[in-house]
């Protein structure tokens, strides 16, 4: 996996400290954060610096809940998403690509929960985000 970038716990993740990263991809940023905004009238963002990763990450939360975490790469930036066992029938059933499904079903577990985990580097990607964000928001 490519390193994240905003390793300076002094440096908050700005947009301009973002854009200046993740350049031509500032558009799908920009999109994906639009149709959650959309989608989730409560969702809220947070950057925090994590000691444990020395990483700055962005969580975003609906109502409490976590829909997602962003964490930004040279070029672009990767968003996760974490899901339970009973968010199973969901993936599988969804229209999601099939390698999104089984990066679900095969991938390593975290002790009760698995990660679904990409670069967000064009507007069918911010598709895929926004979906998965609404299957999250239904547990």
């Amino acid at each position: 996996m490519e390193p994240l970038v905003l390793t300076d716990k002094t440096v908050f993740p700005s947009d301009d400290v973002i854009f200046s990263f993740i350049g031509k991809n500032r558009e799908h940023w920009e999109s994906l954060m639009k149709k959650i905004a959309e989608l989730f009238p409560a969702s809220e963002g947070q950057w925090n610096y994590y000691n444990d990763g020395k990483n700055w990450l962005f969580k975003m939360v609906n109502r409490k809940k976590t829909l997602f975490w962003i964490g930004i790469l040279s070029d672009t930036f990767r968003i996760t998403f974490y899901f339970g066992d009973k968010a199973e029938s969901l993936i599988s059933g969804s229209d999601l690509p099939d390698s999104l499904k089984q990066q679900y079903l095969t991938g390593q577990r975290f002790g009760k929960i698995r990660a679904i985990s990409f670069k967000v580097e064009d507007a069918t990607q911010v598709d895929h985000a926004v979906k998965i964000a609404e299957i999250k928001s239904k547990f």
